[in-house]
């Protein structure tokens, strides 16, 4: 059976659906003010990977990754190239699909926005209003923790340290893995000179980022879902607050399983842009790694242990999964043995029903992607030692070839 760690719980959970066979799954995309780094694809990457394995366990997957094109950051980027905002977050988006493709990433037929969800926006706020969890103050509105019962579960949060006199945070987002004690904006309003605003029933403004997700979420996938993921900042505030207006806004559990991944180094060194650290998916690419090496170094390390990415370490892994490549290659392509048995070996058939097993037992637990690929690249090596001698029948290897062609649905990194 399926585990998933679960965040809320701090532990391993089997995975069982609200709903039998169909799955309901939020991932947070990019914010996109500036272009993804490969970092940012890691989260991408394992997430998309657990649609996969979800489907090929025969799960229905609904799956939303958002891009957030409204916020403070993106606003103030915009005004510092002056340009409109929505041609600079246009122009990331487009590179973001191209990266997608580049690393065989799957998306939604639909990715919503910040700036297309205002209208859900506007009917959250309106509910919290009138449930007394949010409040005016000037002309913005704020949400207020201390209302909402459970505030801060998901990080669990000591909130015997909240200040006994009240406080505001204003901004959309803050550096750092800090926490705000204090209310949370949701509706930035108008102020002279403001070049992104709405004129909605709670008045001219726009959405702050704290109500930007859950807008998204609720209008595309309902109050209730299945999996929410995102990267490990995400549980200093965000995701706490996400659960605090949606289940503020609905009384149900928002949702029943969290997953979080861990950062991507770049030399021992959390990539940013004042470091000048930044390494994209097509930097990789020109020093003469293939698609299929990035994909495999991200998805190999596992999504909830931090990773470094070096030179070195890329081309150690980049290497296993060329060996792995190669003995496909003298397994499928290369020409059998003059003296080909008449049937099946023993041996071989059990090596070829280990492919689906060992992948399966991975997989499993909790997306133990090292595992599961590990165990395939000895089986492929095994059986492709037992056809130079001469052990193996053509049925078998047609077998060999479907079952790992259907695993690499899920890995993506095994067939070009």
């Amino acid at each position: 059976m399926l585990t998933l760690y679960n965040t809320m719980s701090r532990s391993k959970e089997v995975f069982e659906p609200l709903n039998d066979k169909k799955v309901k799954m939020f991932t947070c995309g990019p914010s996109i003010y500036r272009r993804p780094h490969v970092g940012n694809y890691r989260s991408f990457l394992w997430e998309d990977t657990l649609q996969r394995y979800l489907e090929y366990r025969g799960y229905a997957v609904e799956r939303i990754i958002n891009f957030t094109d409204v916020e403070d950051k993106a606003i103030a980027e915009a005004g510092r190239e002056g340009i409109n905002i929505e041609a600079m977050t246009g122009a990331i988006a487009d590179q973001f699909f191209k990266d997608t493709r580049l690393l065989r990433i799957k998306l939604p037929d639909f990715i919503p926005r910040s700036s297309t969800s205002v209208d859900q926006a506007v009917e959250l706020i309106e509910i919290l209003l009138q449930k007394g969890y949010a409040y005016r103050y000037q002309n913005n509105i704020f949400f207020d923790p201390l209302k909402f019962e459970g505030f801060g579960k998901l990080f669990r949060l000591d909130m015997s340290r909240w200040p006994k006199e009240k406080k505001r945070f204003r901004r959309d987002t803050y550096p750092g893995r800090r926490w705000n004690l204090g209310d949370f904006i949701l509706w930035h309003g108008y102020r002279e000179g403001d070049s992104v605003y709405w004129d909605t029933e709670i008045g001219r403004g726009r959405p702050a980022w704290n109500i930007q997700d859950p807008a998204m979420i609720t209008k595309h996938l309902g109050y209730r879902v299945d999996i929410s993921c995102g990267g490990i900042d995400n549980i200093y505030r965000h995701h706490d607050y996400n659960i605090a207006v949606i289940e503020a806004a609905s009384g149900e559990e928002f949702s029943k399983y969290w997953a979080h991944g861990e950062h991507l180094l770049a030399d021992g060194r959390k990539m940013s842009k004042s470091k000048g650290n930044i390494i994209y998916p097509d930097d990789l690419v020109k020093e003469g790694f293939t698609p299929e090496h990035i994909r495999f170094y991200l998805l190999y390390g596992h999504y909830r242990k931090q990773m470094n990415l070096t030179r070195k370490a890329l081309l150690a892994t980049a290497g296993k999964l060329d060996e792995v490549r190669k003995s496909m290659e003298k397994l499928f392509h290369d020409s059998s043995p003059a003296n080909e048995p008449e049937k099946s070996d023993e041996a071989v058939a059990e090596l070829i029903s280990s492919l689906a097993d060992g992948f399966r037992a991975g997989m499993d637990d909790d997306l133990n992607i090292k595992s599961a690929f590990d165990s395939i690249a000895d089986a492929v090596a095994r059986l492709a030692a037992l056809k130079e001698e001469g052990r193996t029948v053509l049925k078998d290897l047609k077998r060999a070839e479907l079952e790992l062609r259907t695993i690499d649905e899920v890995l993506q990194v095994l067939f070009s």
